[in-house]
């Protein structure tokens, strides 16, 4: 979403942007007071820490941070999947990786009809790379209220379908001050399908394609 006035909107804007907005961060200078979510001394992967992933739902009536959001992602042709999920990982893609989690999936047409439904499990670690950023919001039901350990950065985790296929999940979190090339949701694989083009999250009070990451140890 590019930098513009929102007639109205402006404060809810500016939590937008912090979540899933990828041009600019004008919301930094409002939250400036908030704690700095990243030091740059933070190595996610030198000191294995102990992760959690989400796809989360944002209250921007109170400004809280929730697990239990969807976020969609779409393939060459249109089709879409749709997704819910959370997890745990050790960000060092060495042994152990303590890898948990899942949720579930619904495929749909281009033009919208359900193509298919189920679960998915968690079954490896790819790669985990943080990346900088602060918690914008005011609340966090995930973790730490205050939102201290929320994290921005980039997942790839190996899935398996209930139907049988496998493929790959991309969670991407993108918070204040996070690199305006960081996007915000995720993306995934199905069989030979890649759901590559990552629905962006909607202005509020939209609700969906937003992610978070927590340290958890």
């Amino acid at each position: 979403m590019s930098a513009r006035t929102l007639n109205g909107l402006a404060s809810v804007a500016l939590i937008s942007l912090a979540l899933g907005c990828e041009r600019g961060t004008p919301a930094s200078a409002m939250l400036a007071a908030k704690p700095t979510g990243l030091s740059p001394d933070f190595s996610a992967s030198a000191n294995n820490h102990h992760m959690r992933w989400d796809i989360v739902s944002v209250n921007f009536a109170t400004l809280t941070l929730s697990a239990g959001g969807v976020a969609s992602a779409r393939a060459n042709d249109g089709s879409k999947i749709t997704l819910t999920g959370s997890g745990t990982y050790r960000s060092n893609p060495g042994n152990p990786q303590d890898v948990t989690g899942g949720g579930t999936w619904q495929t749909f047409e281009a033009s919208g009809g359900s193509t298919g439904s189920g679960s998915y499990t968690v079954t490896g670690l790819v790669s985990f790379i943080l990346a900088p950023g602060t918690f914008p919001l005011q609340h966090d039901n995930i973790g730490d209220p205050n939102g201290a350990d929320v994290r921005a950065g980039l997942l790839v985790v190996r899935i398996a379908y209930s139907d049988g296929s496998e493929g790959t999940l991309v969670v991407s979190c993108h918070i204040v001050g996070t690199p305006d090339a960081v996007f915000e949701g995720v993306t995934a694989s199905k069989g030979f399908v890649d759901y590559w083009n990552r629905e962006a999250p909607p202005a509020p009070p939209g609700n969906a394609n937003r992610t978070a990451f927590h340290v958890i140890d």
